[in-house]
């Protein structure tokens, strides 16, 4: 998530995610309800009219794929429409900052050798809740 209604995600795995909601139901017991897309679910839970998937690599495979190895989706959300990611994915950030996202970039060669992007490898903040 890297803002209100905007979502980052690799492509190849939007059609073969199987996505599930699980809801408290009577007496405790839980429901479970199959639902279409993730995206679909993702609008479901937080509620919204709609939402936007942002995907990695600006719909060129390739660079989906090469990029997705360097953490592309693993970026941290320090505000809405604000996001620490690594520079060397530069298509995937290129795509989040034409739909409206400010990109810090941040040079990480050792850390993404860790195989953990800047959202993994970043202990929980503390921030005024979103109103």
């Amino acid at each position: 998530m890297v803002d209100y209604d905007k979502f980052t995600v690799y492509p190849g795995i939007l059609d073969h995610v199987e996505t599930v909601m699980i809801r408290r139901g009577i007496k405790g017991h839980m429901r479970y309800e199959h639902i279409d897309s993730l995206h679909d679910a993702l609008r479901r839970a937080l509620n919204l009219t709609s939402i936007k998937l942002i995907e990695s690599g600006g719909g060129n495979p390739v660079a989906a794929a090469r990029e997705q190895w360097n953490d592309s989706t693993n970026t941290l959300a320090i505000a809405p429409g604000v996001i620490v990611a690594y520079g060397r994915n530069e298509r995937s950030n290129e795509v989040l900052a034409e739909n409206g996202i400010d990109v810090i970039s941040i040079e990480a060669s050792e850390l993404v050798r860790g195989r953990g992007g800047p959202r993994c490898m970043t202990m929980p903040l503390n921030r005024d809740p979103l109103k």
